[in-house]
């Protein structure tokens, strides 16, 4: 997969008895400096002025072939530089990009390229080899250009590129792709780096190359690339790719937890494919949470995603107790008044939370908090979830911020994040 933009070549070449200066990038509009001064044999010197001429003449096929006779003729460095000058004016004239990227290795293998040139060409001449699918050359040209101090967010994505070319599509977490991967991932990240200090936004699709790339490789720091994939694209897809992280590397989270965790999907929109809805109405009806379970299979049949058997018999079981659990709820709320802790207050705020009645789940919460007895960190999140739910951003960040510990942090975490896209 692409993700570069190829440097762009305007180079303009002037004969003049014999001798081509070398290349100037027109689209820096800086004082040309004289290129090399080159001892050039004179049959090389006829057989380029033969091939300008055709050149000029737009007659390619027959610069090319004046171009391959100077290469025969060719005793020196100086000759190959020459030769490979005018092979990159005729290539751009041309359109040529193969002709392009052998010009550019004639040049910079003849060592006469002039030191404030040789980043620029390497680059190019990396992304050429690129193209070609020549890794090593593609890996070999990156590091000179990065050594000659040329852009680095225009080539450690090229770099990265190649690494992931050697690793391949298969077997991404067995030596040498591992490593290979590795390597990838680290240029891509100094690439994007790179972008930000220069004041440029990288590409969310690097991020998400980078997911792709560490899950392959089987690589712990998928996990970070997962965040900064939200960061560059908040959408409920990279949310549901972190959260599926989390559940992955804490797989003895309690129902309560998970519950909170796919409540942030519901949130953001992350509920995807049939399993997203039924886990997630699995999860509440274990809780107890009855209006959570009615609301998000709804929600997945309205979407189509689900059928109208899907989930049956816990929509059926939850639907069957919503009128009386309802109809409990005040003096639910008259006992939490009354109660020596919280936890009445709390199980009651859980209920309001899944009927969607945030204002009382918040009350609630609060007063499971106020009273004390009850799990801090769990209530916290709840109370988190209801503020977001209701619209307040900033109370909601608070109460996710004063979770402490474990797993629940972690929960809290992932809820944090998809408040930070909501400005909070």
């Amino acid at each position: 997969m692409r993700f570069v933009t190829p440097v762009a070549l305007a180079l303009a070449l002037a004969v003049t008895g014999g001798a081509v200066s070398a290349p100037a990038f027109a689209a820096k509009k800086e004082e040309k400096k004289a290129g090399p001064k080159l001892n050039v044999s004179p049959d090389v010197i006829k057989a380029l002025q033969a091939a300008q001429k055709a050149a000029d003449a737009q007659d390619f096929a027959g610069a090319k072939t004046a171009l391959a006779e100077a290469d025969s003729k060719a005793q020196s460095n100086d000759d190959k530089y020459q030769i490979g000058a005018i092979k990159l004016n005729t290539s751009i004239a041309a359109k040529d990009a193969a002709l392009q990227g052998e010009a550019l290795t004639q040049m910079l293998d003849s060592g006469l390229t002039p030191p404030e040139q040789a980043g620029q060409f390497n680059a190019i001449a990396a992304d050429q080899a690129m193209n070609a699918k020549n890794y090593d050359l593609a890996i070999q040209r990156g590091e000179a250009a990065l050594a000659a101090g040329y852009k680095p967010e225009s080539v450690q994505p090229t770099l990265a590129q190649a690494y992931f070319g050697k690793a391949g599509t298969a077997n991404g977490s067995v030596e040498p792709a591992r490593g290979f991967n590795q390597k990838g991932l680290a240029a891509l990240k100094a690439g994007a780096d790179a972008m930000k200090a220069a004041g440029q936004q990288p590409p969310a699709q690097w991020y998400k190359i980078g997911v792709g790339r560490a899950e392959a490789a089987k690589l712990p720091e998928v996990t970070e690339w997962a965040k900064w994939a939200y960061q560059a694209d908040a959408s409920g897809e990279n949310l549901r790719t972190l959260v599926r992280l989390f559940q992955r590397a804490n797989p003895n989270i309690s129902n309560r937890e998970n519950l909170d965790v796919l409540r942030v999907l519901g949130a953001s929109e992350g509920l995807v494919v049939a399993q997203d809805f039924t886990e997630y109405a699995e999860m509440a009806s274990k809780t107890g949470i009855y209006g959570e379970v009615k609301s998000v299979i709804d929600k997945g049949r309205s979407k189509g995603v689900l059928n109208a058997s899907s989930a049956s018999d816990i929509y059926s079981a939850a639907t069957s107790k919503i009128a009386g659990d309802k109809g409990s709820l005040g003096s639910a709320e008259a006992d939490a008044q009354k109660a020596a802790n919280g936890k009445i207050a709390a199980a009651t705020g859980d209920a309001y939370l899944g009927y969607g009645d945030y204002a009382k789940a918040v009350t609630m919460f609060e007063l499971a908090k106020q009273k004390g007895g009850v799990d801090a960190d769990e209530v916290n999140t709840r109370l988190g979830i209801a503020k977001t739910m209701g619209g307040d951003n900033a109370g909601a960040k608070a109460a996710f911020q004063a979770v402490q510990a474990g797993s629940r942090k972690e929960v809290a975490g992932l809820w944090l994040a998809y408040l930070s896209t909501k400005g909070a």
